[in-house]
């Protein structure tokens, strides 16, 4: 009798290699996973490159689909227009996290996905409940599910810094807007 099952399909946001490779490792198990790099907020270009090519590369290695969608950064700094002086993890933050949720809930209905999902909180930087509260207000309106977590949890963190020391990922260090760089 043949197997009609199938993995859901799941669309994950993803910020960086340091970041995705061991969630998307994790999520595997259960989903078919596909990246979503969507992040308009990071300045400089080459910053922006630099991320994008090293998780491209490595998801490359893991045979796992890799979509960029059009991050336009003069654009995304209009948006912010009057947020520019909150701090991490301030309104800047909330519209920003909102932005890249949307985008990724918008392409998972578009293309049929099944789920949508982030790294954004894997990070301890990053604030998950709000991250989970935007992606649930999303599925709502979009009608595909959000997987919820807060990823850095049980090791989760410290199991994503082993993964980039083991891959030697290039790790940043600030968010990736040029308002969080001027921060540190």
């Amino acid at each position: 009798m043949p197997n009609n099952s199938r993995k859901k399909q799941l669309l994950l946001h993803a910020c960086c290699a340091t970041c995705s490779g061991f969630l998307a490792g994790q999520l595997s198990a259960d989903y078919q996973v596909a990246i979503f790099y969507y992040n308009p907020n990071i300045y400089p270009q080459s910053e922006y490159v630099r991320r994008r090519d090293e998780a491209k590369k490595y998801f490359a290695r893991q045979e796992c689909r890799f979509i960029e969608s059009d991050s336009d950064h003069n654009k995304w700094r209009e948006m912010i227009v009057g947020l520019e002086r909150e701090p991490e993890r301030g309104k800047r933050c909330e519209f920003c996290y909102r932005e890249r949720l949307e985008q990724a809930a918008r392409y998972a209905r578009d293309h049929g996905f099944d789920a949508f999902a982030s790294t954004l909180a894997i990070s301890p930087h990053k604030d998950a409940q709000l991250i989970n509260r935007l992606g649930k207000e999303l599925e709502q309106k979009y009608g595909v599910e959000f997987l919820a977590g807060d990823w850095k949890k049980q090791d989760g963190f410290k199991r994503a810094m082993d993964l980039s020391h083991e891959h030697n990922f290039y790790r940043q260090n600030y968010c990736g807007c040029e308002y969080s760089r001027l921060e540190k």
